[in-house]
């Protein structure tokens, strides 16, 4: 692995990641605990040293999280800080190991090899490209065939720009999480003219499209709550494995051709530095406390998820609908709170209160919600 150093000291560890950015990292072999690993991660101009545990065959810093390969452990961290300073995000590259590798400067985790070991390449000889499905930020969208099914395909137009590695980085990640409510990676492809993440192709596309083009005419109270617990059942899984989605948005919810809403682009290059002058960040789905202080979590989560309830029994209209966006935060912090959508149930809209309270703490788990959401599809009568 990249990142990987061997047996190097504490001080020459330090000596190769300072001074640097937050988030670079390197991992060595311990020299008090032979046997043992230390994962060093800058932060606030020093290193910070965590010893990484080896124990019953399994590797742990906290002897909370349990990891079988250091692999794991790594893209657990890269994903989120998790107790560590951080969250891992770029690896400090021991080039004694990579004499062949032949862009030696580009220190970002990306390793094809990895995506190879664990069957998650897809040869581009295996995909019938198609038509453009949409643009997104790192490149097109395309409709795809795999093996027989329908796939989507995206294309990075740049896959040596940090962006589109650290889309790489967090795709890896993705392999890790499985669950009816997320849209699946399928794997990636590195043979082709550019490299491809390919995911299942959702038939109906997004949440917030299918409200608007659909209405109040053809959107039933049932398929409102269906797409309601769906979405909360996939965040509750996120929340389990505490994954930050940060950009939970009726636009970032696919719809498949069953009709069943699944999560998309969770964990994936999101960098919260971009702060509210980035131009795209969603300051009107954003808890108060992730856009003033960068404080992400579940609980940021669960007040986004809050701000999606409203789009659903709005028919996807933009939230905030009188409030320019610039004085959006203001008034939320002050205290205002959006009305219920026009013939939305009582119980749905305690849900968005309680999801808009401004402390975190008081906000409620995903899984509570979950459970909440479930009980009323079950009970739903037309």
């Amino acid at each position: 692995m990249p990142w990987f150093h061997g047996k190097i000291t504490r001080e020459d560890a330090e000596a190769l990641l300072m001074p640097r950015e937050d988030g670079l990292f390197l991992v060595r072999e311990s020299t008090n605990f032979p046997g043992d690993y230390a994962l060093c991660v800058c932060f606030n101009g020093r290193v910070e040293h965590y010893r990484v545990i080896y124990k019953d065959s399994q590797l742990t810093i906290d002897e909370e999280e349990y990891f079988d390969t250091l692999s794991k452990l790594v893209e657990h961290y890269c994903l989120d800080a998790d107790g560590l300073c951080t969250r891992l995000r770029i690896n400090h590259h021991n080039h004694t190991h990579n004499h062949n590798h032949n862009n030696n400067n580009n220190n970002h985790l990306l390793d094809p090899k990895a995506f190879e070991e664990a069957g998650w390449v897809i040869r581009m000889s295996e995909l019938k490209l198609g038509e453009v499905l949409g643009k997104g930020e790192f490149g097109d969208v395309v409709l795809g065939t795999y093996r027989g099914q329908k796939v989507a395909v995206k294309k990075l137009k740049d896959s040596n720009c940090k962006a589109a590695q650290d889309y790489l980085t967090e795709a890896s990640l993705m392999t890790s999480l499985l669950h009816r409510n997320l849209v699946q990676l399928l794997g990636v492809v590195f043979d082709g003219p550019t490299i491809c993440v390919v995911t299942e192709f959702m038939a109906k596309g997004s949440l917030v499209d299918y409200l608007r083009s659909r209405g109040r005419l053809h959107v039933t109270a049932r398929d409102q709550i269906a797409f309601a617990a769906d979405t909360c059942a996939g965040m509750a899984y996120l929340e389990s494995r505490r994954v930050i989605h940060r950009d939970l948005a009726a636009r970032n919810v696919l719809i498949s051709e069953e009709g069943v809403a699944k999560v998309c682009d969770f964990g994936l290059a999101k960098d919260p530095s971009l702060g509210t002058e980035g131009g795209k960040f969603p300051i009107k789905w954003t808890a108060p406390e992730a856009l003033r202080y960068s404080r992400f979590s579940n609980k940021s989560d669960m007040w986004s998820f809050g701000i999606l309830l409203w789009e659903i029994y709005s028919f996807g209209r933009v939230p905030y609908p009188r409030i320019q966006l610039a004085d959006v935060v203001k008034h939320v912090e002050k205290g205002y709170r959006m009305e219920a959508p026009e013939g939305c149930p009582p119980p749905i809209y305690e849900i968005m209160t309680q999801a808009w309270e401004i402390s975190p703490e008081k906000r409620p788990t995903f899984a509570a919600v979950s459970a909440k959401l479930n009980h009323m599809r079950e009970n739903h009568t037309d």
